[in-house]
């Protein structure tokens, strides 16, 4: 059911045949047809004349149910709408949720095809960089520990400059990001010492991490900017980011960033001790 209501939510402008469905889920037809008839059955889908399927208004009574429970989009989608339209950039909420951040709201289209609602992406070395800054030393030291130690002495100078400065940069190339969280992950799953290695130095040749200050030109290649958004118990909970995904000079990237960082404070009204 899960995988049938996430297919349909990827087109809600469409309605989806059965046959199209079983391809994209990997169910067989029969268990497909009995789950789209429980879901149209409850009103989480709907079958048009011609046997297709499409999203319900059963669903979409729930969805609004739930978004009490996830007080963050609402309270910044107007400062995210603001940014994005003073800038021209697409932005998006980031939430941290236990050892993974997740997108959860997106405003305009980046240009990055994997920023879209419901993206998981692990907390982990070297992303989510900004979820790490304002970390107890004993948690920034233990993320540090995970990264290739290739990029460790960067990463902590790195995590140093996001406290400083109140925002990361993020400076891959587009089709870098996805293939660097695919090797991120394949590294940490149970391989050899000689592939991992070969994982590390691939990782190493796609990635310069963030910019220090002492690197910054007239042309800055930028994708995105995030800014942390705060609990009041000083730890991050969510992130802001920019995706303005092109160069910027110095003072561009600034005033940027200086408007990120407004845009993260406005959400819960905290600021970091």
């Amino acid at each position: 059911m899960v995988q049938t209501i996430e297919l349909l939510s990827r087109h809600p402008a469409e309605h989806l045949s059965l046959a199209r469905i079983v391809r994209a889920t990997g169910m067989s037809r029969a268990t497909a047809h009995a789950v789209l008839s429980q879901l149209t059955a409850d009103g989480w889908t709907l079958r048009d004349e011609d046997g297709n399927y499409g999203l319900g208004l059963g669903l979409m009574a729930v969805a609004r149910r739930t978004e009490s429970a996830f007080p963050l989009r609402r309270l910044a989608l107007d400062a995210m709408r603001a940014l994005s339209v003073a800038h021209g950039a697409p932005v998006f909420l980031a939430e941290r949720e236990q050892h993974s951040i997740v997108v959860t709201e997106v405003i305009g289209t980046p240009s990055v095809p994997w920023i879209r609602p419901g993206r998981h992406i692990p907390l982990a070395p070297p992303v989510c960089r900004e979820f790490v800054a304002w970390a107890p030393a004993a948690d920034r030291a233990a993320w540090l520990a995970a990264a290739d130690p290739a990029h460790r002495v960067r990463l902590e100078a790195v995590l140093e400059a996001i406290r400083t400065r109140g925002y990361s940069v993020e400076r891959l190339a587009d089709d870098s990001a996805p293939m660097l969280e695919a090797l991120a992950s394949l590294r940490h799953s149970p391989v050899t010492d000689p592939l991992r290695h070969r994982l590390n130095a691939l990782i190493t040749d796609l990635i310069t991490i963030d910019y220090l200050p002492d690197e910054l030109t007239d042309q800055n290649a930028v994708v995105s900017v995030a800014a942390p958004v705060f609990a009041s118990d000083g730890t991050v909970i969510a992130s802001i980011v920019a995706c303005p995904d092109t160069n910027l000079t110095a003072t561009q990237l600034v005033d940027l960033a200086d408007a990120t960082i407004a845009a993260a404070e406005t959400v819960t009204g905290n600021r970091p001790a």
